[in-house]
């Protein structure tokens, strides 16, 4: 089974970008890949999602047009590329493997998960 690390949060001032990666140590070229996040007393929710072959991605209502979801396979790694930061985007963010090759924004359709890295915009 894959193991998924996160890297790239930190510290940012609203209006700034940040750029996650997720390198996989297995291989996760013939499946999708996600991202969420979860900020502190709430849910973990869909940010972004990308097919197998890069072909298809999927973004929540609240990040579309400031985020971008992309892969590399041979490097085993997904990027989450945010720019024009809100403080409502602090959160924990998870990358995650999907059980098909196809975006799914289920928590439940994900095998895999990272361990998170942590996301602060600050005002």
């Amino acid at each position: 089974q894959a193991q998924l690390v996160e890297s790239g949060g930190g510290l940012v001032q609203a209006g700034g970008s940040l750029r996650l990666s997720c390198a996989a140590s297995g291989r996760t070229f013939n499946y999708a890949m996600g991202w969420f996040r979860q900020a502190p007393g709430k849910e973990r929710e869909f940010v972004a999602a990308i097919s197998w072959n890069g072909g298809s991605t999927d973004y929540a209502d609240s990040v579309k047009g400031r985020f971008t979801i992309s892969r590399v396979n041979v490097k085993n790694t997904v990027y989450l590329q945010m720019n024009s930061l809100k403080p409502e985007d602090t959160a924990v963010y998870y990358c995650a493997i999907n059980r098909n090759s196809y975006p799914s924004r289920e928590v439940a359709d994900f095998r895999s998960w990272g361990q998170g890295t942590q996301v602060t915009v600050s005002s």
